[in-house]
């Protein structure tokens, strides 16, 4: 099963085990093996640096020093309360510097939307006021004065909440930058063939950009990057990556 799920030389026990560790073990349930899986892209991609952190080079755009310590597949970052759900991360990577969520959407943006789930009223904690922009867009959801069709805003608000809380909590992330990393996919057709519509990939960027306007100023960062540039910059990296990148590129990107 292995062998199917993961490209060869990366290290599938500590991968399997991240997953099993995690609410729903996507691998367990078979969802990791679908061919619309995130996690399997986000997992394969990242999976190559988890035994060697100091070789993930810096994310497209990033401007600070890059000095990364760690890099985790499904990482949970717990907010202030103990009950309830928290929010987990694709990757979480820590820098010298930085507490670093990834966010990984692959098809999940091109679905039909679903209907937006309500609020918790655990939401509504006190936060700190360099979360109020992220704050204001959470009431604005919630009253319905805006939506969003296909970026899961919700999500990336929570993802925000637990990233902000980690760095105000005793460990080895405490008092870093916390930053929230939106990667995404642009596929040009399903698995099976079918052509995906080249407007919803617009209606997607629209919407991105909105998101990123409406946090802008936020005490937790937002960076945006797709599949493509960071595989392209893995390539002009090293050798090493970029045969990683291109593997990549050729069992997801076909």
């Amino acid at each position: 099963m292995t062998d199917r799920l993961f490209l060869p030389g990366l290290p599938a026990g500590l991968i399997e085990a991240a997953y099993a560790a995690a609410p729903g073990n996507e691998i367990k349930t078979g969802k990791f093996a679908n061919p619309e899986s995130s996690s399997a892209l986000a997992a394969n991609a990242f999976g190559y640096f988890l035994e060697r952190p100091q070789n993930l080079p810096a994310l497209p755009r990033w401007a600070d020093i890059w000095k990364p310590e760690s890099v985790t597949l499904e990482a949970e970052v717990r907010f202030p309360w103990t009950r309830g759900m928290h929010p987990w991360l694709d990757v979480l990577i820590e820098t010298d510097t930085s507490l670093i969520g990834v966010e990984s959407k692959r098809y999940e943006p091109f679905r039909s939307p679903k209907k937006a789930k309500p609020w918790s009223k655990t939401y509504w904690h006190e936060w700190d006021e360099g979360l109020a922009p992220f704050a204001r867009l959470r009431d604005d959801l919630h009253e319905g004065r805006t939506s969003f069709a296909r970026l899961d805003a919700p999500q990336l608000i929570k993802h925000a909440f637990g990233l902000h809380t980690q760095v105000h909590r005793d460990g080895s992330a405490k008092g870093k930058r916390p930053v929230l990393i939106y990667l995404y996919s642009e596929p040009d057709r399903w698995p099976n063939g079918k052509r995906i519509d080249t407007s919803l990939h617009t209606q997607h960027r629209v919407e991105i950009e909105q998101f990123a306007e409406r946090i802008s100023g936020a005490g937790v960062r937002f960076h945006v990057c797709r599949y493509g540039a960071l595989l392209d910059g893995w390539s002009s990296s090293s050798a090493a990556l970029r045969e990683h990148a291109n593997a990549i590129q050729n069992w997801f990107y076909p």
